[in-house]
């Protein structure tokens, strides 16, 4: 019988299946061959060429997602989420400022236009300082014209700052004015057996109510009421300005709009013309027209223009020439421990930005600009000794507060020489707590139990399996007693007030910048500029000096990823696509059960129990 030399069955499939694996790995090696491959080239013929801008060109703002301090996640992250088509949705509030600035002294820009309709949101603390931006802008007789189609506040306050508003005719306009909901969860809970230890001082403290209360208390009701009260009170004043129309006018519309709405036949936009919020209905195809008569045509039957990215990355790639500086340092997000990237406060890597622009001879003051809700109290205590090490080096400090310097956020406040902030701007919230659920009932109700013991009456205690005992209470609640007793006696000291009186103040209560202002939390009213002109008054720089913002020193392997990265992965042929996360913005400002998760990241792997300064108030982001 003559035998065949062929494997059996099994040994071929199994050669077979790893012949599949060595191809595709050679595949994917491949892939990322042609990547680098690419990233190479582009480096070889790429060249920072100058900007060519021709002259009667439009500058076109047209701010995407969210309007931030400064954009989340490393650059290499940033970038390689936009080649892939999934970058989170910002745009940074400096680079309007600064296209705005630059523009106004620039021959071959003859005209601005602000398209809303990929803007998200703003909150109504940066509504200053864009609208000293754009009236600097106008003062040159430069025209600015806006124009989209569905508005809400947010972008409606941002075409307010235009000479007109353009819409198209199947668009509209809602302003439905600043709220505060969130959901509670007691109830729930209840009946879920969960215990919820909160340990707080202060009345108005109300960030986690929702796990103890079924509704909003009475304290956080007045409390909100007020403070929102005057945000939107200077919306409808700013906005109404910015339309020459009388404010009660703007507050009548707001408030009856669904009957304005019927006297156009419900026709937003028709409404929105016959109200005098907007002055013209135009197509895109006419509004292209339009814009090419008063600029001048292109190739493409348009208008000349150039996007504020590409021109804020043509002036980046000027010179910088040698001087005095103000350095200006971001502190936006949750204040946590540890290194942290762009858009989170960390321990670490905020205090060595203050370290490098304390080694920075140049630099002769610094302007902290805080973007926060608060976080963690010892990161905060961190982050102002830093502060203070500064300011007795000589170099001066001054706190500009964004949108939101709260809780936490003001607490590092109290290592300045000055605090300024926006009218409109969130802060206060002097208070502390710390939050501690635990789960034995809800674990008992399928059989399980947890016991042992322990050497002393704290060991296991914080367990989220075992109930809280009483000691450990007691013990948490003199600690966190004691830090709101450290938060009011340091207010009380740099802010040259007695005890009893920022007590008054404090209790964990919000108040807008200006009801801080009134109250002796901060010392001046106005926008970053101000807070850094102040700074090199106080250096005694004069007028002679620059802005820099100090950030994270990147290796030189890291500028390169960051710069070409996106461009070299996109020409290797892989194609952006919509990214999911492009919603992400908005919905990351949403959400009680996220910002509690960050409460808890705020110390993790500190390895004790967090104690907390933040104030959970949601900034109006519309």
């Amino acid at each position: 019988m003559a035998h065949s030399n062929r494997p059996n069955i099994l040994i071929r499939l199994w050669l077979g299946f790893w012949r599949g694996v060595t191809a595709l790995r050679m595949f994917v090696f491949n892939i990322l061959f042609l990547v680098v491959l690419a990233v190479v080239l582009a480096v070889v013929f790429s060249g920072a060429d100058k900007l060519d801008i021709e002259s009667d060109t439009t500058l076109v703002i047209n701010p995407r997602g969210i309007i931030v301090e400064e954009y989340v996640g490393t650059p290499i992250e940033r970038a390689i989420n936009e080649a892939l088509g999934q970058e989170v949705q910002q745009t940074r509030l400096r680079d309007i400022v600064a296209a705005l600035e630059h523009a106004a002294e620039d021959d071959r820009i003859t005209q601005v236009l602000i398209s809303t309709d990929r803007l998200l949101g703003v909150g109504p603390g940066m509504m200053q300082e864009l609208s000293e931006a754009f009236e600097t802008f106008r003062a040159t007789g430069k025209r600015v014209i806006a124009y989209g189609g569905w508005m809400g506040q947010g972008q409606y306050f941002l075409a307010s700052l235009a000479d007109e508003i353009w819409m198209n005719p199947e668009g509209a306009i809602l302003l439905d004015g600043y709220g505060f909901f969130r959901q509670y969860y007691a109830e729930g809970l209840e009946k879920l057996d969960v215990d919820v230890n909160l340990i707080r001082v202060g009345e108005y403290k109300s960030a986690m109510e929702p796990f103890i209360r079924s509704d909003m208390s009475d304290e956080d009701r007045e409390a909100t009421e007020y403070f929102l009260g005057d945000l939107w009170q200077r919306y409808l004043e700013k906005a109404a300005r910015n339309r020459g129309m009388p404010p009660e006018v703007l507050a009548n519309l707001t408030d009856n709009l669904g009957e304005f709405l019927k006297q156009a036949n419900g026709d937003m936009a028709q409404m929105a013309l016959d109200q005098g919020l907007v002055d013209r209905l135009v197509t895109r195809p006419e509004f292209r027209s339009e814009l090419a008569l008063s600029g001048a045509p292109d190739d493409r039957d348009s208008f000349r223009r150039i996007g504020m990215r590409s021109y804020v990355e043509g002036m980046q790639a000027m010179p910088r020439r040698p001087g005095d500086q103000v350095g200006v340092i971001v502190a936006q997000g949750l204040i946590t421990e540890g290194n942290q990237p762009p858009g989170t406060i960390g321990s670490e890597s905020t205090s060595r930005l203050i370290r490098q622009a304390l080694d920075d001879d140049d630099i002769k003051a610094v302007v902290l600009r805080v973007d926060s809700g608060g976080g963690s109290a010892f990161a905060s205590e961190v982050i102002r000794r830093e502060l203070l090490a500064l300011r007795d080096a000589g170099k001066p400090v001054v706190v500009s507060m964004g949108n939101v310097a709260a809780s936490g956020g003001y607490w590092i406040a109290m290592g300045a020489d000055e605090v300024w902030a926006y009218p409109s701007t969130i802060t206060g919230s002097i208070g502390i707590f710390g939050f501690f659920p635990t789960f034995q009932n809800t674990l008992a109700r399928i059989g399980i139990y947890t016991d042992g013991v322990g050497t002393t009456p704290y060991a296991g205690a914080f367990r989220a399996d075992r109930a809280l005992g009483e000691e450990v209470r007691e013990l948490l609640q003199s600690f966190i007693e004691n830090g709101y007793r450290e938060f009011i006696g340091l207010v009380a000291e740099y802010r040259d007030m007695d005890l009893d009186e920022v007590d008054s103040v404090a209790q964990g209560r919000v108040w807008s910048g200006s009801q801080a202002q009134q109250r002796g939390l901060i010392d001046q009213l106005g926008t970053l500029d101000q807070a850094v002109a102040s700074a090199a008054r106080i250096a005694g720089l004069g007028e002679d000096y620059q802005v820099r913002y100090v950030e994270p020193e990147l290796k030189p392997w890291q500028q390169f990823l960051t710069r070409m990265g996106a461009r070299a992965i996109t020409s290797a042929g892989f194609e952006p696509r919509p990214g999911m996360l492009d919603a992400l913005p908005a919905e990351l400002r949403a959400g009680l059960v996220r910002d509690v998760m960050k409460l808890y990241q705020s110390t993790e792997g500190s390895g004790r129990p967090g104690v907390i300064a933040h104030c959970l108030c949601d900034v109006p982001m519309q």
